[in-house]
Formats: C-alpha cells, structure tokens, sequence
C-alpha cells in the first residue's frame, strides 16, 4: 500500500549510558495519508518525559512488568523497582522522511521510515474474518515488526515451575484510538521493551495491555492488546510472544543479550529500535 509521510520532530541527542534507562515517549497519532516530506540535518523525533510519572506512573509500571533505572538485577529479575521515568535525553529517531501506511479500507495506519517496506500477507490460521496482517521490513529485508489483528484470545498456562525472570527496559503509554478490553490482568495500552532471562537474555518491542506476569516472573511476555468482545486481539511488533529460547532453537526476530546492560544499551541508543519506537508509537486503529 503506498504510504505518505509526515515530517519528524527536531531530533534531541541520543542517551548514551551503559546502566540500565527508562524511556519515555509522547503517544502519536497518525490520521489519513500525506505527502513525504524531507527532515533536514539533524531532523528526527524524539521522546519526551511523561509528566504523569510519578507515584501513580511507577504504580502503572510495575503492573506490566518494572522499568529498569539502574541497580544490578533483584531476585525477581527487576532493577530499579522505582519504576520512575528517566530525564535524560532520549534517542531521536533517525529517519530524515516518513510515510503513512494505510490499508483499503482504512482501519488501520501508522508511520514508517520513507525507505522501509509495508505489505499486507495473508493472516495465519485462527485469525478472525476480516483479519489482517502488515509486515514492516527495511530495504534489505530485515523484518522489523508486524502488525495483526483478529487474533483469538491466549488461554496458555503457565506453570509456576516454567517461570523465568524478566525486565521491562522501557514501558509508555500508547493511545492507538481502538477500544481496549479490560478486565483482571489487564492495563492501559503500552509500547514496551522488555527482556526475559534464560541462557542470554531474549528481548522484544511491541505493544501490550496484558501484564506481564506476577512478581516479575513469566512463561512468555505477549506483545497483544485485548479487544473487545467478538472483535479479537491485536499485535504490533516483533513477536506476538516472547519466551526464553532454547539454545539450539532460532531466535530472530527477538533479540539476544549477554546482559541487561546490553539489552539498555540497545533500546537507549540503536536507530532501529529509536525508528521502530515512533512507528509503534503512531499507530491508529478504527473500531
């Protein structure tokens, strides 16, 4: 589907930190289609600090899973159980042009970087009637994220002894327009980073309103957001599920770190994830 864009913010520094960050970002939405237009030297967007980010911001935080502000990880595999937000610079996406994608019958759309990739698929199996399902690639083929709708709800248990640890690096509010479901387990909708430990540390983007799980603890984290009754779920990321991997088992898309640290590093400081956060972050859905 061919897309126009919108110009990006003034870009602010990138964070540069080997501890363990939050970042924040300001929900963007994105209406209709429009012309791509250029950035100039040193365009980009950049996020800026949630001003609700207080006692009941950290509240909020630690239900999904919590941000990491530095510290060395606690038995339940969280730093910085504060769960405050950072304000540090944030990495300014670096795409110097966006488009919008939108599909047919316009349900959906969202910002992308003018030179990466939208196509519509075919939904795999399960998926609702009217279901669709959008990958994101970049101009060599690297698959970035994927957006899918109609999806059936999860109902996978989750033994207490299957459990592993995880941390979320990064958690903001999202407001994609579409009706959430709600309900126990639930919370508002968010574009999170999050990493879960096995042998390396497994990390995936995407956004969710399904907590993570308790005490910090998990069998996969989902990148879903409930829907409301009859009209399925919804994933925009890398993963629908993120889980601690084998070691001869393929991990692409999800990422792999050596340490947490590594894991901050990438999410604070790489393009990719800086690019991938706006278009997370543009996303808009009709009911």
């Amino acid at each position: 589907m061919e897309a126009r864009g919108t110009a990006a913010a003034p870009a602010r520094g990138p964070a540069r930190s080997g501890s363990l960050v939050v970042l924040t970002v300001v929900a963007l939405l994105v209406t209709g289609c429009s012309g791509p237009q250029a950035g100039g030297t040193g365009s980009g967007w950049t996020a800026q600090a949630d001003p609700s980010s207080g006692a009941a911001g950290a509240s909020t935080t630690a239900q999904a899973g919590t941000s990491t502000s530095g510290g060395a990880p606690g038995p339940s595999g969280e730093a910085g159980a504060s769960g405050t937000a950072s304000a540090e610079p944030r990495p300014a996406a670096t795409a110097a042009a966006w488009k919008t994608f939108a599909d047919p019958a316009r349900t959906v759309s969202f910002e992308l970087p003018q030179d990466w990739i939208a196509q519509s698929v075919q939904p795999e199996d399960g998926t609702l009637p009217g279901a669709l399902k959008i990958e994101v690639k970049k101009p060599d083929g690297t698959f970035m994220a994927a957006l899918r709708t109609g999806l059936p709800p999860s109902s996978a248990e989750c033994p207490e002894g299957s459990r592993r640890p995880y941390t979320v690096i990064s958690s903001v509010p999202a407001s994609p327009g579409a009706s959430a479901g709600s309900g126990e387990g639930t919370i508002p909708p968010r574009v999170v980073f999050r990493v879960i430990q096995g042998y390396r540390y497994f990390g995936s983007y995407g956004i969710t309103n399904v907590v993570g799980g308790t005490g910090n603890q998990a069998c996969e984290l989902r990148n879903t957001v409930r829907g409301p009754a009859g009209k399925g779920d919804w994933s925009f990321g890398d993963l629908v599920a993120l889980r601690a991997f084998a070691p001869d088992e393929k991990v692409a898309p999800a990422k792999a770190f050596d340490t947490l640290g590594a894991a901050a590093a990438y999410a604070g400081e790489s393009p990719d994830f800086a690019n991938v956060q706006r278009m997370l972050m543009s996303l808009e859905i009709k009911n």
